[in-house]
Formats: C-alpha cells, sequence, structure tokens
C-alpha cells in the first residue's frame, strides 16, 4: 500500500486545527494516522536520499509557485553554516514564539521521528497535518518529476520534496514567521527558493567537503548565496577568509552584517557578545550583549560554551527580525524563552544512573566544542565514548577532537549505509589514542550495553554517544523504549 491508496476524507470528519481536536480523536484514528504517517515517509524514501543533493533551484521553485507561492506568505529567517544550525533554529523559535508568534521551523536530519523536521509551534507536526499536507503538494510533486523525466534528469529528491512539505505546511498553518535551515550549502539548497528577511550563519568550517569545496573560503561562498538583496544577516564569530566572504556578499546585495564578537567585550563591527557564563544546574547561566540592548543573567538550559555563542546569535537574529537591530527586547521574554528550550540530540541527557548523553557531533568543529563542554561542565572520572562516523567524514579530526577527554573508545557502527566498518575505525582510533583505550563492537545495541556497564562501575563514569547522527537517533530510541533506563 502507498499513498496514492489516501484520501484527507478518509482519516477525519474535520478540521484538525487545534489541540483540543486532536485529543479527541480515540485511540484507533490516531493509530491510522500514525500508519499514513509512516507510509508517506516510504514514499519520500524512495528518492534520492541527503546523500545524494541535486545542485539546482528550479524544480522546487516550480512546486512551491504552482501551490501558490506557498514560501512567500510568511517572513523567514534562513540559516546557513556548519554546526550549531538547529540549536539557532531553535532558539530563535523559542524567542519568537515567547513573544506570541505563530512559529514554524524547518531543520534536517531527524533524530527518531521525520515529523520532528517540520515544528509548529514547537513541536513536531502531527502526523493527521503532516499527511493532510502531502495529499495536497503531491500531485503537483508528480506533475514536476514527470517534467524532469521527459528532459533526462533525476526526479525531486527527498529533501527537495521535505522542503516543498515544510513551506506548504507552514502555509497551511498558517505561521506569523518561518525559521528555516538550509540542508546543504546555501546556494544552491532547495531552501533558497525562499528570500530570507534575515539571514543567519552559525560557524562555518570544513564539512561535506566533496560537495562544498575543499577549503573554507570555498564553502563560505556557497554557503553565503543565502543573502538576499537589501537584507539583515548575522554571524557567529568566523575565521578571517569566512568573514571576507561574508563582508562581500553583503556589499554585493547591499545588505546590513553583524558579527558576534570573539571575546567578551562587544567591538567595532562585531557588536553582539557574550559577557559572562557560568555553569548552572541545569545548564548555564550567561550575561548577553545584542546589538540592541544588554540581557543580563539569563538561565539558558544547554550545556557548552558553545551553546551560549549560539544563544548570543540567536538573540541578534531576533533583534534584527522584529525592530531592524534598533529595539531592545524584553528580557522576561528572554528569560522564560531560553529556560525552557531544548535541542534534542545536542549534549543531551537521556538516562542517568549511569549518565548516558549523545551529542550529534560529527566534524572534527563540532567534537572540539564536544569535549570542551565535557571539560567545563561535568566532572566524571570516567568517560566511555561510543562512537561510529560515516565513510565520507573527517574521522581522523574527530578523534583526535576526542581522545583527551575519553578513558576509552567503544567503537561501533551507525544505523545506516554510509557508516565506516567498525574494524576501520577501531584501527584509526587505536592508532591515535592507543590500543588500550579502544573495544571494537559491530553491534551498536551491545555497545551501548558494553558502555553503561564501564559508567556503572565507577562514583562519577558516564557514556557519550557521538560522531554519527543516526546512532545518536537509534541511542535515544532505545532510552526511550528501555525500560532500564531511567532520567
Amino acid at each position: 500500500m502507498s499513498s496514492d491508496d489516501l484520501t484527507p476524507g478518509g482519516f477525519s470528519n474535520g478540521d484538525f486545527s487545534s489541540d483540543d481536536d486532536y485529543d479527541g480523536l480515540d485511540p484507533a484514528e490516531l493509530d491510522e494516522y500514525a500508519r499514513a504517517a509512516t507510509l508517506v515517509y516510504t514514499e519520500l524514501q524512495a528518492r534520492l536520499g541527503e546523500g545524494m543533493p541535486q545542485p539546482r533551484l528550479e524544480p522546487t521553485r516550480r512546486v512551491v509557485e504552482l501551490l501558490g507561492d506557498v514560501h512567500r506568505a510568511y517572513p523567514i529567517i534562513h540559516i546557513a553554516g556548519t554546526n550549531g544550525k538547529t540549536t539557532t533554529a531553535r532558539l530563535i523559535e523559542a524567542i519568537l514564539r515567547a513573544y506570541g508568534l505563530s512559529t514554524g521551523v524547518f531543520t534536517s536530519p531527524h533524530l527518531v521521528s521525520f515529523n520532528e523536521r517540520i515544528l509548529l509551534n514547537g513541536v513536531p507536526v502531527r502526523d493527521d497535518v503532516l499527511v493532510t499536507n502531502w495529499l495536497d503538494v503531491k500531485p503537483y510533486v508528480e506533475l514536476v518529476d514527470a517534467e524532469l523525466e521527459a528532459k533526462g534528469e533525476p526526479r525531486l529528491t527527498f529533501f527537495e520534496v521535505m522542503t516543498i512539505l515544510a513551506y506548504g505546511t507552514f502555509a497551511d498553518a498558517p505561521v506569523d514567521v518561518a525559521i528555516v535551515e538550509a540542508g546543504l550549502g546555501g546556494e544552491w539548497d532547495s531552501t533558497n527558493v525562499a528570500d530570507g528577511v534575515v539571514a543567519v550563519f552559525t560557524p562555518i568550517a570544513l564539512d561535506h567537503m566533496e560537495r562544498l569545496g575543499r577549503d573554507v573560503e570555498t564553502i563560505a561562498r556557497t554557503k553565503s548565496g543565502i543573502i538576499k538583496p537589501a537584507s539583515m544577516v548575522v554571524s557567529a564569530a568566523q575565521v578571517p577568509e569566512v568573514r571576507a566572504v561574508l563582508e562581500e556578499a553583503a556589499d554585493l546585495t547591499e545588505s546590513t552584517l553583524t558579527f558576534v564578537s570573539t571575546t567578551t567585550e562587544p567591538e567595532v563591527g562585531n557588536p553582539i557578545a557574550v559577557v559572562s557564563r557560568a555553569v548552572a544546574v541545569g545548564g548555564q547561566l550567561v550575561t548577553i550583549q545584542g546589538a540592541a540592548g544588554r540581557y543580563e543573567d539569563i538561565f539558558l538550559a544547554l550545556y557548552g560554551d558553545h551553546q551560549a555563542d549560539n544563544a548570543a546569535l540567536a538573540i541578534a537574529a531576533v533583534e534584527a527580525f522584529l525592530g531592524g537591530a534598533s529595539q531592545q527586547l524584553e528580557q522576561e521574554v528572554l528569560d522564560e524563552a531560553f529556560a525552557t528550550v531544548s535541542s534534542p540530540g545536542r549534549l543531551q541527557l537521556v538516562a542517568a544512573d549511569p549518565t548516558v548523553l549523545v551529542d550529534a557531533a560529527h566534524n572534527p568543529h563540532g567534537a572540539l566544542s564536544l569535549a570542551a563542554a565535557l571539560g567545563n561542565y561535568f566532572t566524571f572520572d570516567d568517560l566511555t565514548i561510543v562512537l561510529a562516523i560515516f565513510e565520507d567524514k573527517d574521522a581522523q579530526g574527530i578523534v583526535q577532537a576526542l581522545a583527551p577527554i575519553a578513558t576509552r573508545f567503544i567503537v561501533t557502527t551507525a544505523p545506516s549505509e554510509r557508516t565506516r566498518s567498525a574494524r576501520d575505525l577501531g584501527f584509526l582510533v587505536a592508532d591515535l589514542a592507543g590500543d588500550d583505550k579502544v573495544v571494537i563492537e559491530e553491534d551498536p545495541v551491545v555497545a551501548l550495553a558494553m558502555a553503561r556497564g564501564y559508567a556503572a562501575n565507577s562514583e562519577k563514569g558516564a557514556v557519550v554517544v557521538t560522531g554519527s547522527i543516526t546512532l545518536v537517533g537509534l541511542t535515544i530510541g532505545l532510552a526511550v523504549e528501555t525500560q532500564g533506563w531511567t532520567l
């Protein structure tokens, strides 16, 4: 059975636009929606996957225009960069929702369920909404598929269709503002059919070099393609080569550009700064200087100095969006937003006794941030890292970043055809960290059980699962399903 067998009227008798309506569904109807959403996902997976992106915009643009310009129905804050995009998107969303705005968020990839990619007002899109919107856009997707195949081109990819589905869902909701994370690069990423009123850049580093270029300057040039004429641009602190590229792109488009400072003090050209940060129970206490005001002693429910940097970037983006960077935000709104924000898969605690943390770091830059956060925010006396890495990632750089803080590595495989073999990765880790610090276990479930056993034998032992987003997703799923994993 495929989604061809589904019809909107087959799932409900009315409008499911409110939680009250959703709560009124009986369990059998909810199961039917869940089954239908699974069918949609299965159908989309038959398309070219995210490992085979097509550097083009026209097919996505043609569908969203056929749908009535759904990508122009709301203002967009567009985010590109190498690390921190999803967390920054969630921080921006939390602030805007605390202001009372209706929000949509599109991020990728997902950890457990593909509904996570599309958030409406801070929660994953419901199955009934997802299925109904897919049935709305599907005929237009298939029309453009046929046009592409007639020209000998690949039909729309999984990510291109997800982008269309997100833009259509946001228009149907409707939302007051959408926060959209670019999938890969920026210039030719399908999300770039829309014109962001604010372009946001998280730190840009080496990753996906086979697609984006062999140096950070080339990668930055591709990502800078999300800057639209006369837009507002805010950026994390960047290395000089990246900064120069963003400055050039802003000049060419007559856009305004603001950077986060590399120090604790605002500087000329870098007016945004994390003035102070201190470890607190459940996160950290930060003071941030924005472009339009100073925000004192905000509790941020996320670990790591890099998350404080993301918070500063998020404040800069919202200041630009709401008041052209000239109107101070309300401290109470920031307090509410940052105290409740979450970023699944980013130094997320998924189990206690023993402690199990997951982090989606999958390149050296992300691994360095993870290592720094573990050293500064926790006091573990025995740390087992469960590690899997994809074939196309810089495994050496990741291992070098993590080796200084690891008591041992348990090297395993990620649930993906792109995974590096545990044996090959194990030899690499042994070369870099020492033979006595490596255990090889192909089965990730067994590897996690072994790691929890090591951690349980030490007073402050812990497990960190990292290196692959799919391994992190598997671990989160196990933590939810396994009774022995408790928080």
